[in-house]
């Protein structure tokens, strides 16, 4: 099911959805600064290409302080709009009884791009 789930989302904006990310994150990789934040972008451009299936482990080193703070700079600069996305489009799909799945996997995505440092999608 997790496979039909991965096609189907694919081919409805996952996978423009993926490259973009990824093209993002490879850009915002470009600075110095920019290189942790780009590469949190290209891991949710990657979590973002198969959702189903697979779900949001928290690593053992989440609650240092650098990471803290690294997800609190995130959060202002780039996850706000990111969550802020995957929320509307996961309330969109979520009316319709089909759309239900699919708003799963925008929710699970959500926080992933509130708070990504720390965290993996496996």
């Amino acid at each position: 099911m997790s496979l039909l789930g991965n096609i189907i989302w694919l081919i409805f904006g996952g996978f423009l959805s993926g490259v973009g990310y990824i093209l993002g994150g490879i850009s915002t990789c470009l600075t110095i600064i920019g290189l942790p934040f780009g590469l949190e972008t290209i891991k949710i451009g990657i979590a973002t290409f198969t959702p189903f299936g697979r779900e949001i482990k928290k690593d053992p080193a989440a609650d240092t302080a650098l990471v803290q703070i690294l997800n609190i700079v995130w959060i202002v600069v780039f996850g706000w709009a990111i969550a802020l996305n995957h929320l509307i489009w996961g309330a969109i799909l979520a009316i319709t009884i089909i759309g239900l799945p699919f708003a799963k996997q925008h929710f699970k995505l959500m926080v992933l791009a509130l708070f990504p440092f720390g965290r993996s999608f496996e």
